[in-house]
């Protein structure tokens, strides 16, 4: 595992969402999507921060259930936001899931979103490499 890289592992197509779009769209797309959470990028794929359920719920609580009520993704998003390069190894990538208890990793080539890997990627490339445990 020490030699495999991010980018051979990683997920290239990732749900993203912008900054400006409405909050309670979005949640209602994680829910229909069934995902926890979505990089959050400008116009050119730059990385301004995330957006995960926890966020979402926090969003919904600060509205006190106010039906009239909307945000935008940029007033709930965490904008420090750890990061992987794509060149990184997954035996890296897999002690920093240890340390941070993240779900996911953006990852990134010059501040450009280029992918997502997750703890179930490296799961696969742990599996891939030992030709599986079963």
């Amino acid at each position: 595992m020490k030699n495999q890289l991010v980018e051979q592992y990683m997920e290239h197509r990732v749900h993203t969402v912008r900054a400006d779009m409405d909050i309670i769209e979005v949640m209602e797309d994680f829910v229909r999507k069934k995902i926890t959470g979505a990089p959050v990028v400008d116009d050119r794929g730059n990385l301004l921060g995330m957006l995960s359920d926890t966020d979402c719920i926090a969003a919904v609580l600060k509205a006190g259930y106010d039906p009239q009520w909307r945000g935008v993704v940029s007033e709930f998003m965490t904008t420090e936001v750890e990061t992987v390069d794509a060149q990184a190894t997954v035996t890296d990538v897999a002690e920093r899931f240890l340390k941070r208890r993240f779900r996911r990793f953006p990852v990134l080539d010059d501040n450009r979103l280029v992918g997502q890997i997750s703890r179930l990627e490296v799961l696969k490339a742990i599996c891939g490499l030992r030709g599986g445990f079963a």
